[in-house]
């Protein structure tokens, strides 16, 4: 199959060459009405006139073939570029479609681990508690042991160790927490600014 811009200068020269027939066509008409005018024989000038009326009459015709030629290579032109246009709609919208379901994806799996990570500092805040409780049950009995003799001093720092460890995991979750919760601001954002930029 020939290429566009091939075609398009196989009907350019086309086009030159009928056009070229034409003007030639009306100028032969117009030199047998002038060559026939001097001779003074009627007969002759009307031979001419019939003569330049046919010519003219066939430049006329080439000249409107010509025309009715170029509007429809115009017209396949426009639904050409008609149909490149839809095609690079179609290709834009499927590639939005993928960004924006790749970044709900991403803000998903996000908001999912900020709500895991949430759940686990709960769970750790409890262990807290509960580890700062049984310090105090210790620090307690701890009294009561050395009152009566007891040694429960040992104890009392397992449980203080214990809570100490609780601490540093709170500590540490919350630390991831919050870097967490940050990055999932800035994918909002960045969704945000897409989405705007999209509604442009």
């Amino acid at each position: 199959m020939a290429s566009p811009s091939v075609t398009s200068a196989s009907r350019r020269r086309q086009r030159s060459t009928r056009l070229t027939v034409a003007v030639t066509l009306l100028a032969v008409a117009a030199v047998a009405v002038v060559a026939t005018l001097p001779t003074g024989s009627w007969l002759l000038v009307a031979l001419a006139a019939v003569l330049a009326l046919v010519l003219g009459a066939a430049a006329t015709k080439i000249t409107h073939s010509e025309l009715l030629a170029s509007r429809r290579d115009a017209a396949r032109e426009r639904a050409q570029q008609a149909q490149e246009y839809r095609r690079l709609t179609e290709e834009r919208v499927a590639e939005n479609t993928r960004f924006r379901e790749h970044m709900e994806e991403q803000l998903s799996a996000r908001e999912q681990t900020v709500t895991e990570l949430e759940q686990a500092l709960a769970a750790a805040h409890q262990r807290a508690a509960a580890a700062m409780r049984a310090r105090g049950e210790e620090a307690r009995r701890a009294a009561q042991a050395e009152r009566r003799g007891d040694n429960l001093s040992r104890q009392l720092q397992e449980a203080e160790s214990r809570a100490a460890e609780a601490l540093d995991q709170v500590a540490e979750l919350e630390t991831e927490l919050e870097t967490v919760r940050a990055e999932l601001d800035a994918e909002r954002a960045e969704a945000a600014a897409w989405r705007k930029a999209q509604s442009a």
